[in-house]
């Protein structure tokens, strides 16, 4: 009975754990999942510690988890002190007059309507105004609080951003652009600074004998990517072989891992986007002045860290992040399918052969660069989009073939369909239907785990 209560308690949290999330580690900028010591915040209420000396016991706690990693987490940054700030005196205005002056376009256009997400009328998505109407699915430490520009950005960015407005609003929904808009300029001034600072300390370092196996990984990697019309710019491939060597420099639990070089790509895209009207694949960067190259490398780097410090344990050793994932996966498609997950069994295909990817990259190698974008948007207005959101996605994602799947009668026929499922002509109807299932099995499925469970 005792189990059984502590169970019920558990999933009842705010911030409930759902298999395969990534829950953030107080008093670091979110370092990897240590079980020990997020047993010990569980216990504490999964609160903040509070900032005063007659609790000497939470910074023991840090400094035992400071002592078991050699990561260079950038414990400079004070965007939890920007978020608590901009909560108190900042109103939507704000963010809305500064999106004005960079996009040139009002925040207030962002597609709220019910249309935007494509559900016909006898679908079984929860309401098709935005997710955010029903509180009962807040479970993010950082969420901003209700009514905050922030929060009032997420939801106007959970059913997609217009190109005007999505770099400014890709960087303050990750957490790199401050919501203060009087500090704003002078800390993307400092951060740019403080990356060239990285290039300048370390860069030279990757041909010694340490670092030339890191390097050399990542020149391998980049001309795999894709558009291969961007990224085999030879200007394109300088500029992302430095951001994945510092990255990987400034993080040596994981280091760099293969999959890590596919998620600068949106970043890097959508910044182009504040220089540019054209499509980005067909057009010369290197054509672009060298000062907006340096802005768009530098924050692109940032936000790449950002999206990465709520994954990182997808890519230490042995990936347990990634497989924590794929088994969640699996035990939701045995639930939301059985049909689907008894032919996979039957025909011996495993849901590590196919979805390893899926979760390693994020779907970027499953859906052109269009349909990642309009997924990031949402991804990064919904909490714990990267990792606790992804896993509903994928789910969703799966069954979405289900007729496909059941017509391959063998293990080849279904690796085969499963590897190159057809989406290169998805836009954004197609994400937009995707992201809607998948909000509804997470409304399902995220607090009732005797239904996600056999």
């Amino acid at each position: 009975m005792s189990s059984d209560g502590n169970k019920k308690q558990f999933w009842k949290r705010n911030a409930a754990k759902v298999p395969g999330s990534i829950q953030h580690v107080y008093g670091a900028q979110h370092p990897p999942f240590d079980p020990l010591l997020h047993a010990n915040l569980i216990k504490a209420g999964n609160k903040p510690p509070p900032a005063t000396p007659g609790k000497p016991k939470k910074a023991t706690t840090f400094q035992e988890f400071e002592s078991i990693t050699s990561d260079a987490w950038d414990v400079g940054d004070d965007d939890d002190e920007l978020l608590a700030m901009a909560a108190q005196n900042l109103n939507i205005e704000v963010v809305m007059e500064t999106a004005n002056k960079v996009g040139q376009h009002s925040l207030d256009v962002f597609p709220l309507e019910p249309n935007t997400l494509a559900i016909s009328p006898d679908a079984s998505f929860a309401s098709q105004s935005s997710p955010y109407a029903d509180s009962r699915l807040v479970k993010s430490h950082s969420e901003a609080p209700i009514g905050s520009p922030r929060e009032e950005l997420r939801k106007l960015s959970w059913s997609g951003i217009p190109r005007q407005v999505r770099p400014i609003a890709w960087k303050l929904l990750s957490g790199y652009l401050p919501a203060n808009a009087e500090r704003r300029e002078s800390v993307l001034q400092r951060k740019r600074q403080e990356y060239f600072g990285f290039i300048q300390q370390y860069y030279d370092s990757r041909n010694d004998e340490h670092h030339q196996d890191t390097y050399r990984q990542i020149h391998i990697d980049i001309p795999r990517m894709s558009p291969e019309n961007l990224v085999l710019q030879p200007k394109v491939t300088e500029i992302f072989e430095r951001i994945l060597f510092i990255w990987a420099i400034r993080h040596p639990a994981s280091g760099y891992v293969q999959g890590i070089n596919d998620l600068v790509t949106p970043f890097f895209v959508v910044f182009v986007f504040e220089y540019i009207e054209e499509e980005v694949e067909n057009f010369d960067v290197s054509s672009l002045q060298e000062e907006a190259l340096r802005n768009i490398e530098a924050d692109s780097f940032w936000c790449m860290s950002k999206l990465l410090d709520g994954i990182q344990d997808n890519y230490t050793f042995a990936q347990p992040g990634i497989q924590r994932k794929v088994k969640a996966l699996e035990e939701l498609v045995s639930r939301i399918d059985e049909s689907v997950h008894r032919h996979m069994q039957q025909y011996e295909v495993e849901y590590l052969q196919f979805a390893f990817r899926w979760m390693n990259n994020l779907l970027m190698r499953e859906l052109p660069l269009r349909c990642t974008i309009r997924l990031w948007d949402t991804y990064q207005a919904e909490p714990e989009g990267f990792s606790h959101f992804h896993l509903y996605v994928c789910a969703a994602f799966l069954v979405r073939w289900r007729k496909e799947i059941l017509e391959e009668r063998d293990f080849q026929g279904l690796m085969i369909l499963l590897q190159n499922l057809p989406t290169m002509h998805w836009g954004n109807e197609e994400v937009s239907v995707l992201l809607a299932e998948a909000y509804r099995l997470k409304f399902a499925f995220a607090d009732a785990p005797n239904h996600y469970k056999r």
